[in-house]
């Protein structure tokens, strides 16, 4: 079992994708309208639950679309339970939208 984790966008297959070593662990999947990316789904395989993967993988697709300075819809419930545990994202949420996905 390796310890070695890592996030990438596959933006050719619109999700972040997480890695244990070299295996595939886990996903989240987008879609892209202009400036806004919309968090659709996260999954993780249930080999790998219980290590935190799905946390890192969110948190770490959060700090990548910071960077991008992109506007980020959590339809996902599961980011949506991560943005309310780590406020410090919620600023990625447009201010008017916030409400409607309970923010």
């Amino acid at each position: 079992m390796s310890t070695d984790v890592t996030v990438r966008d596959n933006p050719e297959l619109s999700r972040y994708e997480v890695y244990s070593g070299e295996e595939l662990a886990g996903f989240a999947q987008y879609t892209v309208e202009g400036n806004r990316v919309s968090l659709t789904h996260t999954e993780t395989d249930p080999e790998f639950a219980g290590r935190g993967l799905a946390g890192r993988l969110v948190g770490e697709a959060l700090e990548d679309l910071r960077g991008k300075e992109r506007e980020v819809l959590p339809y996902c419930p599961y980011v949506r339970k991560f943005l309310a545990k780590h406020p410090e994202y919620v600023d990625l949420v447009p201010q008017e939208e916030r409400a409607g996905f309970g923010l």
